[in-house]
């Protein structure tokens, strides 16, 4: 990897971080593209830069993140990220060879946007009649310890489904525990910090055992220069993705989905895409 490729992942990356779409079927699907072989060093790339670009919802949301007077806001994130470290470590085999899988992801891809074009009407009479009560209820009052544990079964989906989208499995969870869409989006920001920190933190040490010469001064540019442009990307994403669901619903990012799934697997079918 280059420190041009590594600006184009970086940016794919920030741009599709927060946003139902699976921001790893995106790197994985690019790599080809860009003439990136898949080594140590390029799958502990696309993990930090997930991690940097999740930083930018410390930044954005900065005071509700920050107020420790609401300490059990950050035992529910506990709480919510307890089944991801489990099913992580169980499944780690099982989820390195489906990341290898591009035909997999891109058949995921197709489902999950399958799912999000009815996710909205689907959820229509509960994002209504929970509108009102989430004008006088703050945030943390509406996810519940149980609630928090639940949306964290629900992330688990992206670990064992590579190409289903994190954010997507867990803003699916929040809203089907009666959350609105404001809630469960934050919530779902909020979830991505521990839980990618938590994946960077092994994904790291993992490398280090097994390979450690990919920790040489050349590689830790790329990871420096990767981290940073995903983290500015992102800054930008998140407020295009909360303007969009809020206007739109996630039918947009459903046909998305399914458009790119297709092309995916139509360019493995010809051998185009190996």
């Amino acid at each position: 990897m280059n420190t041009v490729q590594s600006i184009i992942i970086a940016i794919i990356e920030g741009i599709t971080e927060f946003l139902p779409i699976s921001s790893t079927a995106h790197m994985k699907f690019a790599n080809p593209f860009l003439g990136i072989a898949s080594t140590p060093f390029v799958d502990l790339f696309e993990i930090v830069i997930q991690l940097a670009a999740i930083a930018s919802v410390v930044v954005i949301y900065r005071k509700k993140f920050f107020d420790f007077k609401l300490y059990s806001f950050y035992i529910k994130l506990m709480i919510a990220v307890i089944p991801a470290l489990i099913f992580g470590a169980i499944l780690k085999k099982h989820i390195d060879a489906a990341l290898g899988n591009l035909w997999a992801i891109a058949i995921v891809m197709v489902a999950g946007g399958v799912i999000l074009l009815f996710i909205d009407k689907f959820f229509e009479k509960a994002e209504t009649s929970k509108s009102q009560a989430s004008d006088q209820t703050s945030d943390q009052e509406n996810v519940t310890y149980k609630k928090s544990f639940i949306i964290g079964c629900f992330q688990v989906l992206s670990i064992l489904f590579p190409g289903l989208s994190r954010s997507a499995a867990t803003i699916i969870g929040g809203m089907s525990q009666q959350l609105n869409k404001k809630t469960a989006l934050e919530f779902s920001f909020f979830l991505a910090v521990p839980t990618m920190l938590a994946a960077s933190a092994k994904s790291t040490l993992d490398v280090y055992k097994t390979s450690p010469e990919v920790f040489g001064k050349d590689n830790l540019i790329l990871l420096l220069i990767g981290a940073v442009v995903a983290f500015i990307v992102a800054l930008l994403s998140v407020q295009f993705f909360m303007r969009i669901v809020q206007k739109y619903g996630f039918a947009p990012f459903g046909w998305y989905r399914i458009i790119l799934g297709l092309s995916i697997l139509g360019l493995l079918y010809t051998h185009f895409l190996s």
